[in-house]
């Protein structure tokens, strides 16, 4: 809506307004108490509740205490349902929520789109390394024991510093975002959600370890399916003027977009969409952010432990189904939640200014008319679990990293489970407070969240080449793994700054978070990095090349290995081609299949609008159902031993065969070989 026009669709009391959050819109907004009430009083919910499930699993486990590879790893028996939401919850960032509305809010329908498919092959792809770690280093702790097992100890220096950057700012863009949605919908404090929200998290975390993770991701899952459903029917299924119905939708976006269309047609020099309309996917400026999220999406993943220590943590064949099936099911989380809200935001043509969109406010504005200070709060409770949850996974990744990597690495290598246990909870404590403590300087500073949102795919985007072959090509040498990631990286600042320098001729904050500066840097980094990668193996291939040195890791205590990791090779290798396959085609069917065949439809007429918007609903359905049921029922077998209704499990000693002896836990090769482990080789 233009400043100072009125309302495009009946609205009489936006009439003249600039801002929508400038004032308490009829009394919708919140007031500070509530917002302490959700941050303190769910956050503590879930920390009493995370430690009546951690004795719960302490009683279906015969009274057997925690010790370093329970708290790090699960105990390596997370099944399908358990990892699919892991997988969900990890990707579900505050700024899943948010942006994903306020792409939708810049470019309609294609921004939903483009969000959500930008960022899904990562973690479809990403089940293949999933089976590789199951099928060539089933007893790894992080990535960075490969790392060093692989090319020594430079490159395992290397490689932390790029992932303890990943951890750090995403983070901080946790909960700087979510404390800017607080400080806009309550008045609460940023200084305070920054610290509150760490709280909680680091409280739970310390207490339950990854365990304690999957559970929250559980239940944080669940609640965020649960109001992406609410909102959807509201906006969809109502009686909220002007909107509550698909064809009020669609004829509200027709008749802003005639008023205020965005940016002329497809075809014109300064075009972004075809016939300036919200529903089409003919969007350039949708297609320039969908080509940066995938891009800058593969280092957020492939250089986050939290996702390899998921795929660590789980039982073989969930390894890659879990990857899968957890892709397919967060697909329709931003592209339903969008296509609600952010479609509401237009439809109802609100107020929102150029900054308030940009702080993510998108969904909140149309959350508080559609449903009032209800649907306020129920924003404000999906962003706090998606933030919460996803930090938790932060904070257990870079617990194990420092613990594993460089704590028994170069401090202590004798050190014991127990000691380990403990140098991975106070890891957890100071990490988590100091991701809170670097969010308020950012703020105070004033760097926004979505300067952090662009540049952290830039920075660490060169070390997804060399953590891609780290389990699939053994010839790529040392230096090659070292120079791709830092030589990548140069090569990307520099052609960053040079483009905001040539183009927008001076380097602000303003101008680095353009979306073609960021978007080149990021293409630089990959590209460089892999080149870098191809070229010098090519040219000098690491000699005697294989994957025994992982067969070296050793569990730090025997007891902790189950007869769940000991899969036939030839079924690894079977899904390993499985998942080469599904995730190669669904990638393809998302990103080019998809999009081809929408194109002719070009401006939606109503039917295909409905078409569109059913899909995303059926979608979601689907996903919710699988999300709250699929792990209870695969868990049913802990609920009962929990509640004494069967036997609990005892016993320290590592799994027998039938036959009375411990298994040999095998390990395929490079060339698909299989390789006998002992399983003496475990300390005790």
């Amino acid at each position: 809506m233009p400043a100072g026009a009125a309302n495009l669709v009946g609205l009489t009391q936006f009439d003249n307004q600039t801002s929508y959050f400038g004032g308490d819109i009829e009394g919708v907004l919140l007031t500070q108490g509530a917002g302490y009430g959700i941050i303190v009083g769910f956050g503590f919910f879930f920390v009493f509740l995370t430690i009546a499930l951690v004795y719960g699993d302490y009683r279906a486990r015969g009274g057997r205490h925690y010790n370093s590879e329970d708290f790090n790893t699960a105990g390596r028996t997370i099944k399908t349902g358990l990892i699919a939401v892991d997988v969900i919850s990890h990707w579900t960032w505050s700024s899943t929520l948010l942006q994903s509305s306020n792409e939708v809010f810049t470019y309609g329908i294609s921004g939903a789109f483009w969000y959500a498919a930008g960022a899904v092959l990562q973690i479809l792809l990403f089940g293949v390394m999933a089976v590789e770690i199951k099928r060539k280093a089933p007893r790894a702790h992080t990535v960075l024991e490969l790392v060093r097992k692989r090319w020594g100890h430079v490159a395992n220096v290397v490689f932390f510093y790029i992932c303890i950057v990943n951890n750090l700012f995403i983070c901080v863009l946790l909960f700087l975002g979510a404390g800017s949605v607080f400080n806009a919908a309550t008045g609460m404090s940023i200084y305070a959600c920054c610290l509150l929200i760490p709280l909680s998290v680091v409280i739970y975390t310390v207490a339950g370890g990854l365990k304690a993770t999957f559970t929250s991701s559980y239940l944080h899952t669940v609640i965020i399916f649960i109001g992406t459903l609410w909102f959807f029917f509201t906006v969809y299924a109502s009686n909220n003027f002007p909107i509550g119905s698909i064809s009020a939708v669609w004829n509200n976006l027709n008749t802003v977009a005639n008023a205020a269309p965005v940016a002329g047609k497809l075809c014109s020099p300064c075009s972004r969409n075809q016939g300036g309309s919200y529903i089409t996917i003919m969007s350039s400026g949708g297609l320039q952010f969908g080509i940066l999220e995938i891009i800058s999406s593969f280092g957020n993943v492939w250089a986050d432990q939290s996702y390899w220590q998921s795929a660590i943590a789980s039982t073989p064949s969930a390894a890659w189904q879990g990857y899968l099936l957890g892709g397919i099911m967060w697909f329709c989380i931003p592209f339903t939640l969008s296509t609600s809200l952010g479609l509401a935001t237009v439809a109802l043509d609100l107020p929102l200014s150029t900054d308030e969109a940009n702080m993510g406010l998108v969904p909140i504005a149309a959350a508080s008319y559609v449903l009032g200070k209800g649907g306020v709060a129920l924003m404000l409770i999906i962003v706090f679990m998606a933030v919460t949850s996803a930090g938790s996974s932060e904070f257990m990744a870079v617990g194990s990293l420092f613990t594993f990597d460089i704590y028994k690495t170069y401090i202590r290598p004798k050190a014991s489970s127990k000691e380990l246990l403990m140098v991975t909870r106070v890891t957890v404590a100071c990490f988590g407070m100091l991701t809170g403590v670097v969010a308020i300087i950012l703020f105070v500073v004033g760097v926004s969240v979505n300067l952090i949102f662009l540049v952290v795919g830039l920075v660490v985007s060169s070390a997804v080449p060399p953590l891609a072959f780290l389990l699939t090509w053994s010839k790529v040498p040392r230096g090659a793994a070292i120079t791709a990631v830092l030589g990548g990286q140069a090569a990307a600042i520099i052609a960053w700054l040079v483009h905001t320098q040539v183009v927008y001729g001076a380097i602000t904050q303003d101008s680095c978070q353009n979306i073609s500066p960021t978007m080149d840097g990021t293409v630089v980094a990959l590209g460089v990095s892999f080149i870098i990668c191809i070229v010098w193996t090519l040219i000098a291939p690491e000699k005697n090349a294989n994957y025994d040195a992982y067969k070296t890791i050793e569990l730090e205590d025997c007891e902790d290995i189950s007869d769940a990791n000991a899969d036939d090779p030839m079924a690894m290798n079977r899904a390993l081609k499985i998942t080469w396959w599904a995730a190669g085609i669904l990638s393809i069917v998302f990103i080019i299949i998809w999009p081809v065949l929408v194109i002719p439809a070009g401006v939606f007429n109503l039917g295909y609008f409905s078409f569109w918007v059913i899909l995303s609903i059926i979608w979601a359905i689907v996903s919710a159902v699988i999300s709250t049921f699929l792990p209870l029922w695969e868990s049913r077998d802990v609920f009962m031993r929990a509640s004494g209704m069967a036997p609990a499990k005892t016993g320290n000693a590592l799994p027998t065969t039938a036959s009375g002896k411990q298994p040999q836990f095998k390990m395929s090769g490079g060339d698909d070989s299989a390789h006998q482990h002992a399983s003496n080789g475990a300390k005790a």
